[in-house]
Order: structure tokens, then C-alpha cells, then sequence
């Protein structure tokens, strides 16, 4: 590009996917996108395809990437389910691809997953910090348009920090998400805190995992009491998963049509139950794909 005239720089600017090398602005509602003006030279644009990519945006005057997997049987074209996963603090978006296996499902069960990269250590609702709330919201758009993904199949989950940042996303993105599941982090911080009103405007499921030696463990469940009550739900009786007693389950009805599956894993801490991680009675991200799948978009 260092011959193009400026009208042809803005163009691209404007409408190119990025890749490994490019970044372009993402189309909002709440008009965060960086001025095209503004945006780094393009790279070559990344063509849906199975396997594993990384794709870029400018938000918010940073450029914003993200890792994605097509499972080996992805065709653009047909509408396909997403999930958004985002890492804790201080773990990058590939020591959470490899700790929750999620790949390994979306290449049976056929859907994409897309593992956001935060600006600093960690998510923020801040708009200062990266405004990543509508960063997801553009990188969702994105993967809309140019990636088939299915509208009503949108999902997200998250780890520690990261499953702070999925409950937001759940209150302040239920356009977006139909259901989330939050994996060893809390309902907590800003408004999630103390407003009772800091609730879905639209139906969004919820199925969460809780370490019973979880260090933030009391934290956690305190936030999900706090959701549970904001939405006027009915907290069903705990059941046992396991003959040993291991891990329990607690189902619950709300109002506005939604569910909240609960699980609580005796003797785990802070971490994520799984094939390829902590192996416990549950396999969280099994058990979320489950849930996933059964709550589309109402």
C-alpha cells in the first residue's frame, strides 16, 4: 500500500477482514469503531476455512485480535454456532484453548469457537481498558457476516476474570448471547455488585461451574445468588451427579423463560473440570456444549 492513494486506503480501511496481518474497523452500535482514517495498513484477508486462524479489528484506537477454530468440516455458507471463550488473568487465549478442550468439540459437534485476546491482563468493562464488551460485540458481527455464524446459536464462556467479563456479556450483550457459561468466576464488580436491575433484557440461559475449595468460592456463589434473585428465579434442590458424591447439580427455573444450571466439584479449586484438564465427575465443557446446544436463541 505504499502507492495507493488515500480515497483507496479509507476503502479498504473500511471493508477488509484481517488476518494474521491486517486490522480493519468493526461496524457497533455504540460507535466505538476507530476512525478508518486512522486504521493500520491492511493485510491479506483471511478466507473462512476449516483450521485455525487469527483475525484482527481496530476498537477503540487498539487493534484487537482473536484466535479462531473452524472444525475440519466447515463450509462458509451454511449458518454454524459460535462460542466465545475468554481466558482469566494472565492466561493467554491458547492455555485456555488447551486446558478446556474446546476444540477438540467443536471438531466433533461442528461449531467455531473464537478466544478474544485482552488488551492488558485481563478483560475490562472499561471503556478506558478496552471497552470489551463491544469489542465482543464487533468481533461476533464480524464472524456474522463473514463466517456464517447463526445468530441464534451465539454462545460464550469464561474463565476466572473471564467468566466475570461472560456475566457482563450476558446483561449487556443478551442481544447477542443466548446462553453463557461462566467457569470458576463470579457475578461481581460494577453494577453486578449491588443493582437489582442489572439483569438480561432478554432470555439468556446459564449453566456455571464452582470449585468447592475454589478460593473465591463464597464470591461466586454470592454473585449467583445475586443473578438468580435478580431474575426471580426458582432455585431447584441440589442433586448428586457421581455415586461417590463428588459433584452436585441445581437446576433452576426463571420468569422470562430462562434456566440456570448450577455444579458444584468437592475438593476442586480454582480451576477448569475437564478431559484435558482437571478431570473431575463433570466435564464442564462437555456438559456447556450440552446446555449450549438445548438453549438457542428464544
Amino acid at each position: 500500500m505504499r502507492s495507493v492513494g488515500r480515497s483507496i486506503l479509507a476503502a479498504i480501511a473500511l471493508t477488509a477482514v484481517i488476518g494474521t496481518t491486517t486490522a480493519c474497523g468493526a461496524a457497533d452500535d455504540a460507535g466505538s469503531e476507530t476512525d478508518p482514517s486512522k486504521s493500520r495498513a491492511a493485510r491479506p484477508a483471511v478466507s473462512p476455512a476449516p483450521g485455525d486462524h487469527t483475525l484482527a479489528i481496530d476498537w477503540a484506537g487498539q487493534e484487537r485480535t482473536w484466535a479462531v477454530h473452524a472444525p475440519s468440516g466447515y463450509r462458509p455458507g451454511p449458518p454454524i454456532p459460535l462460542v466465545v471463550a475468554l481466558h482469566g488473568t494472565d492466561q493467554s487465549p491458547d492455555r485456555l484453548r488447551d486446558t478446556s478442550g474446546l476444540n477438540a468439540l467443536a471438531d466433533a459437534e461442528n461449531f467455531l469457537v473464537a478466544y478474544p485476546k485482552a488488551l492488558n491482563r485481563q478483560f475490562s468493562r472499561v471503556a478506558e481498558q478496552g471497552d470489551d464488551i463491544n469489542f465482543v460485540r464487533a468481533l461476533v458481527d464480524k464472524m456474522v457476516k463473514e463466517w456464517s455464524v447463526d445468530q441464534g446459536r451465539v454462545y460464550a464462556t469464561g474463565f476466572s476474570s473471564g467468566a466475570e467479563l461472560t456475566y457482563a456479556l450476558g446483561v449487556e450483550a443478551a442481544e447477542v448471547f443466548a446462553a453463557i457459561a461462566p467457569v470458576s468466576g463470579a457475578f461481581a464488580g460494577g453494577p453486578a455488585a449491588s443493582d437489582p436491575n442489572y439483569k438480561p433484557g432478554k432470555p439468556v440461559s446459564l449453566i456455571t461451574f464452582v470449585g468447592r475449595e475454589d478460593r473465591n468460592s463464597s464470591r461466586i456463589y454470592s454473585g449467583l445468588s445475586r443473578w438468580q434473585k435478580n431474575l426471580g428465579c426458582t432455585v431447584g434442590t441440589p442433586t448428586w451427579v457421581d455415586p461417590g458424591r463428588t459433584v452436585n447439580r441445581t437446576a433452576s427455573t426463571c420468569p422470562d423463560g430462562s434456566q440456570v444450571v448450577d455444579y458444584t466439584v468437592n475438593g476442586m479449586g480454582h480451576a477448569w473440570p475437564s478431559a484435558s484438564g482437571y478431570r473431575t465427575a463433570v466435564d464442564a465443557t462437555a456438559a456447556m456444549w450440552e446446555f449450549f446446544a438445548a438453549n438457542p436463541r428464544r
